[in-house]
């Protein structure tokens, strides 16, 4: 997996998000550096866990749909 790509508006926001956080729950001031560096430091260690579960969760969706296809489009040959 490459690395998770933010646009810059996604960033500034999430960003402005921890500051935020961190000010209302902790009592703790964030510069844009350091609240960048969090989020990186979170992008790194929890975005591949947090992308496999959506591919699986996909992956299970899809799963039961396909497991749900013939009921779904069947059609009763004697039902003319």
């Amino acid at each position: 997996m490459t690395s998770i790509e933010l646009s810059d508006e996604r960033r500034d926001a999430l960003i402005a998000y921890l500051q935020q956080l961190f000010s209302n729950e902790f009592d703790e001031h964030l510069s844009d550096f350091r609240a960048g560096e969090v989020l990186d430091l979170m992008l790194k260690t929890l975005g591949p866990t947090v992308y496999n579960q959506a591919v699986e969760d996909v992956r299970a969706h899809l799963q039961a749909k396909l497991d749900d296809l013939g009921g779904e489009v069947y059609v009763d040959p004697d039902r003319t």
